[in-house]
């Protein structure tokens, strides 16, 4: 993304979460727990929960707020609503639905999608993990969540593709990612991404989906400062399954019949 462009990274409130506050004092995980083994438990957990999520369809609503630049008040706004959909051979498709409104200081880019799509619901899987260091900071509630919270950094950003640096806030019970917030890197003065919060909802009583995103950030290009508000919800959640029928038998067996 250069001058001028932003990244789109939404969100409205649908978990009934509230935003965590940080405590003062930095408690020791639970006794039975070291911090190695929390990561371990919610590495594995959020490789079952990314394993699941790709097998979903849902609805994606990004809405995208200008609303100030260089201190001056705009009115701009666009609204991106897209899905995800299994076609007729089993692949996975973000297909856009409708798309509204415009944006006159800014302009929507393929990394915006790229972040709106695998950033901002951000899945620290067995497979990512070695590409992050994680640091403990202590416990904190995430609404009526007991939580562990630990800062994440990418060991590098090469490579050419984007990365999470923030926090994650982990279920002190069942060891699930329920709460993120940072944003995506590498980043420049022409390159920039705000800051995100998602925050994830049970589904189908089982797995935490991300349900909504939020940023509300000051982005200092170097001709000019823009100040974007973006919210992204997710819903209308489904297990894909499969309407092929499966025939048993030899080809002449079914057809002589």
């Amino acid at each position: 993304m250069r001058y001028a462009y932003i990244s789109v990274v939404t969100a409205i409130l649908l978990g009934g979460y509230s935003q965590a506050r940080q405590s003062a004092a930095v408690p020791a995980p639970r006794a039975d727990l070291t911090p190695e083994q929390i990561i371990q438990g919610f590495a594995e957990k959020e490789t079952e929960f990314y394993e699941a999520w790709i097998q979903y369809t849902y609805t994606q609503t990004a809405s995208i707020r200008i609303l100030s630049v260089d201190g001056a008040p705009q009115k701009e706004e666009m609204t991106i609503v897209s899905e995800v959909v299994f076609n007729d051979d089993g692949t996975r498709e973000v297909r856009f639905v409708q798309r509204t409104g415009s944006l006159r200081s800014v302009l929507f880019t393929t990394e915006d999608m790229e972040v709106i799509n695998n950033i901002n619901p951000f899945a620290l899987t067995t497979k990512e993990l070695p590409l992050y260091n994680l640091k403990y900071q202590g416990q904190e509630k995430a609404d009526e969540l007991d939580c562990y919270v630990f800062a994440v950094t990418p060991k590098s950003t090469r490579g050419g593709r984007l990365y999470f640096s923030g926090r994650i806030w982990v279920d002190d019970q069942d060891l699930q990612v329920v709460r993120t917030m940072g944003k995506a890197v590498p980043q420049t003065k022409e390159n920039q991404f705000p800051e995100f919060e998602t925050v994830r909802q049970r589904i189908d009583n089982k797995y935490w989906f991300p349900a909504w995103t939020h940023a509300d950030s000051k982005l200092r290009f170097p001709e000019q400062t823009v100040r974007v508000e973006e919210t992204i919800t997710f819903g209308d959640y489904k297990k894909f399954t499969s309407k092929a029928t499966i025939l048993f038998g030899s080809p002449n067996t079914r057809d002589s019949k």
